[in-house]
């Protein structure tokens, strides 16, 4: 029986969910082809011959884009076993088997998937049909398997890392933990790990890194959702990747809660070729931070900021800068704070347009406010919609979302589109308009690394 695993849409990053269950089926016997139609054609040949095909749904995107795909799916293959895996599938279960999913697995799926193709290849009766044995979300300690890359686009099709004067390096993507132990209430990882997380084993991701390293990858992402929910593995992670490849860059993930607890560890991170932290800011407003349960404060966010600036470490933070509880001030106060922190540059301009998602099993909807506010759940979009209650606010996003888009397919430098940001926030203010901040005017006084590849839901 063949089977293919399919992945939409992941950052602009070489698959690890179609890598690493490829490792488990292969070493079963199965025949498996993985496609990922972020940067391939759907092979409709390898559709037509399999008995069973498995979407992978790391993140919002990529589901939205399976929901059109299977239904092409399902008229070269009628009788196929639909199967969909991922973070976002335990979620949106219910959506899932309306489309057809015979299988849904979320959390750990490694295991589920392997037990899922032994049982489709011992049915007598085809494959279609079979009712789901394996549990819907499983968060069983595995011990993984180094991921099989074999038959994946090299990594020369997917996002670089631009370092400036025309540098740029070819970037590898691996993972290290999955799930977090950390309960925010906007954060998709929660509804399914519930506080947990898990580790990969560090030969297992070392022999990862070095095939990846082999087929010229120059700098590594680690996808944790926080790299240092398990501080230890981390820091002794990092340590070995730099004594075996000394000019090896990385990039890592971290909460501000996190970046304060272990402060004495960014030094490390530095000295072991972590050229940025990637944290999810969200707001700088405490009352927003504390609906969104985030951990940290305002205050907090500064503090780290200087860490990081002391220690020469670049902060990259990432913010849903549009919630129902901001106002047009509250804006204008996150650009005019991103200015007189310096961070102008480190900030990616889609950042300053990212509007609140209220996903499948959000623990927003846990909050009588928003329940309140919410519409009914939209299936095509995958979430609750929500109005502003200031009509302004709402125009606001879609215009500065409409600019970021407008300005980044031109090439505009991120200063020159936080200045245009600036002023469509002050022309929304009833207040009077306020001149764009020096730190805008100034050029930059660093080369700020970034991926190319900005979003980030």
């Amino acid at each position: 029986m063949q089977t293919v695993l399919i992945s939409t849409y992941e950052l602009g990053r070489q698959p690890f969910g179609l890598a690493s269950p490829a490792a488990w089926l292969r070493q079963a016997g199965a025949r498996v082809i993985c496609l990922d139609l972020a940067v391939e054609r759907l092979d409709e040949e390898a559709i037509r011959a399999a008995g069973l095909v498995a979407f992978y749904l790391p993140m919002h995107t990529a589901t939205r884009i399976a929901t059109r795909v299977v239904e092409r799916v399902k008229t070269l293959n009628p009788n196929v076993h639909l199967c969909f895996y991922g973070l976002y599938a335990s979620m949106n279960e219910p959506l899932l088997r309306s489309l057809g999913a015979d299988t849904v697995l979320g959390g750990e799926f490694e295991e589920g998937l392997l037990s899922l193709v032994k049982r489709l290849r011992a049915s007598p009766g085809g494959a279609r049909g079979i009712p789901q044995a394996e549990p819907l979300v499983s968060l069983t300690k595995q011990r993984f398997l180094v991921p099989d890359r074999s038959g994946l686009s090299s990594l020369s099709k997917y996002a670089r890392l631009e370092l400036g004067d025309g540098q740029s390096r070819t970037v590898g993507y691996t993972e290290a933990s999955r799930g977090c132990k950390h309960l925010c209430r906007h954060c998709p990882v929660v509804p399914v790990y519930q506080g947990q997380f898990r580790i990969v084993q560090q030969d297992v991701v070392l022999e990862d890194i070095r095939r990846q390293v082999a087929a010229g990858a120059q700098h590594i992402t680690f996808g944790d959702a926080d790299f240092f929910n398990g501080v230890g593995h981390a820091g002794a992670l990092v340590q070995a990747l730099h004594a075996e490849y000394p000019h090896l860059t990385y990039d890592v993930t971290i909460k501000i809660e996190h970046l304060l607890k272990h402060r004495e560890h960014l030094e490390a991170l530095r000295d072991t070729g972590c050229l940025f932290v990637t944290s999810a800011v969200e707001s700088i407003d405490d009352r927003v931070l504390a609906l969104l349960d985030k951990g940290h404060t305002r205050e907090d966010f500064i503090r780290v900021v200087h860490l990081c600036q002391e220690v020469g470490l670049i902060l990259n933070p990432t913010f849903v800068a549009f919630t129902p509880w901001i106002s047009v001030e509250g804006y204008q106060d996150l650009l005019s704070l991103l200015a007189e922190l310096d961070l102008i540059d480190q900030v990616a301009p889609i950042q300053l347009a990212i509007r609140l998602l209220i996903p499948a099993g959000s623990r927003l909807l846990e909050l009588p406010e928003v329940r309140q506010m919410v519409g009914q759940f939209d299936k095509a979009a995958l979430v609750y919609p929500w109005r502003h209650p200031d009509p302004e606010v709402d125009q606001l996003q879609a215009d500065v979302q409409a600019l970021v888009q407008a300005a980044a397919a031109r090439g505009d430098s991120r200063r020159e589109i936080f200045s245009q940001v600036w002023l469509l926030a002050e022309r929304a203010s009833e207040g009077s308009s306020r001149p764009l901040p020096p730190a805008a005017q100034a050029p930059p006084r660093v080369t700020i690394p970034y991926l190319t590849e900005p979003w980030y839901c």
